[in-house]
């Protein structure tokens, strides 16, 4: 672990960035160009840690894929060409990693074992295998493949009528990806929407899939043929950026080939709705996903309530949501957030921990936090629990504290954003 002092002596930001690539994308168009048939060309990949994990994971079932910088060529036989792997696949970090493999591995005629890091060891994976055995997967882990390392013995699968219990973007992947492979129909029916990249990827990649009022239906047996993925920037990356902008005096920041995806744009209306100076032109194209370039200025916000079926359009920007929420006016609430105590760490009470210490009146609470603002912030020695996202937010939180902060893991940010402190010292003024 490398520990990294901030000092920034409240600076202001100006400038034009382009966020990396949005990691959920990158990790379904390698996924999809193994699975698929043929060549798969990849552009704006994010060759961040956990996106390489899955890559990794691929090359040792024999899957040839070749990575130049940001742009990624995957050469398949497709499933029934994979070999079945001699070592244990190593997921790192990556839950999407992990959960979306379970899936895809279900399925497949040969042997194989995962695992993680120290984190993905706790993170909790019932939510994947219980559907899974319900297709007839054959999956062994801790506690009844409740943890990793987890076992996976392909074999055929049946298709399912499944009600998700909660939002979750993995689970549903996992089940759909599944299904590929599963005699039958299967069927996922969401309560609450959760990101639609795989539902869009399959359609890419030449699948029939059918998508109505939260019932996503999938015909097994399906083959995907090898094509061109284009991988906009990261939403949950320029939320950082969006934030400092918002929050620094005199700073106005562009932020270009940002993915607006309707299913992961929540922050643009939260910020909208603490009355931020936000512009979002979108970009007009005939790619799977839609783009836009958003400008963000110095900005008097106001408290608002963060709260249902909107969570899931924005649940690993929370984190920096609470650091936008120490600097408006009134109380904001966010509740409905459960899902951040199953995160990269248990999110709600790294956040309060942590902004606490730089003197934000911020209060726990079983599914969020209450916090009151505006707030000065001081400076502090931050934990960021090996957690990216947490790392960024103390590291946006440094440029409007009065004295440094020092966290204690800067290395855990390139999970998601190689080059963030690069963009923010192009910006710096």
């Amino acid at each position: 672990m490398t520990s990294r002092v901030l000092v920034y002596n409240k600076p202001r930001l100006e400038g034009i960035i382009t966020v990396p690539g949005d990691k959920s994308i990158s990790h379904r168009a390698v996924m999809f160009g193994a699975i698929a048939e043929g060549k798969t060309t990849v552009t704006g990949f994010l060759p961040g840690e956990d996106c390489l994990s899955t890559i990794d994971c691929f090359r040792k079932l024999g899957v040839d894929i070749q990575v130049d910088g940001t742009n990624v060529e995957i050469n398949s036989p497709g499933m029934d060409g994979w070999q079945e792997p001699k070592e244990v696949l190593y997921t790192g970090n990556s839950g999407t990693t992990t959960r979306l493999m379970l899936g895809i591995l279900a399925g497949t005629n040969f042997h194989s074992v995962m695992t993680g890091d120290a984190s993905i060891g706790k993170r909790p994976m019932g939510r994947v295998t219980n559907p899974l055995k319900q297709m007839g997967a054959k999956i062994n882990g801790r506690e009844n493949g409740q943890y990793t390392p987890i076992a996976i013995q392909g074999t055929a699968l049946k298709a399912i009528d499944y009600t998700m219990p909660v939002a979750s973007a993995q689970v549903k992947s996992a089940i759909l990806l599944a299904g590929l492979r599963a005699e039958g129909t299967t069927i996922v029916r969401e309560k609450e929407i959760s990101r639609d990249h795989t539902e869009r990827m399959l359609q890419q990649f030449g699948a029939k899939i059918d998508v109505k009022d939260g019932v996503i239906s999938l015909e097994g047996g399906q083959r995907l043929h090898g094509t061109h993925v284009d991988v906009p920037g990261d939403i949950s990356s320029a939320a950082f950026f969006l934030v400092a902008g918002a929050i620094v005096p005199n700073s106005e920041i562009v932020l270009k080939n940002v993915g607006i995806n309707p299913t992961r744009a929540g922050i643009i209306e939260v910020m909208q709705q603490m009355g931020a100076n936000v512009t979002v032109d979108q970009e007009l194209s005939d790619a799977a996903e839609p783009t836009a370039t958003i400008t963000i200025r110095t900005s008097n916000l106001k408290r608002t309530t963060i709260e249902g079926d909107i969570i899931p359009r924005l649940i690993d920007e929370i984190p920096i949501i609470a650091l936008l929420a120490t600097q408006a006016e009134g109380t904001t609430i966010i509740r409905d957030a459960e899902e951040l105590k199953v995160k990269e760490t248990d999110r709600i009470t790294a956040v309060v921990t942590e902004l606490k210490k730089l003197g934000a009146d911020i209060t726990a609470t079983d599914d969020g936090m209450i916090i009151n603002g505006p707030t000065s912030l001081k400076g502090a020695k931050l934990s960021t629990y090996g957690d990216h996202r947490i790392g960024m937010m103390a590291a946006i939180a440094s440029l409007i504290t009065d004295s440094p902060i020092e966290i204690d893991d800067a290395d855990c940010i390139a999970v998601s954003y190689p080059t963030f402190f690069e963009h923010l010292d192009l910006l710096l003024k």
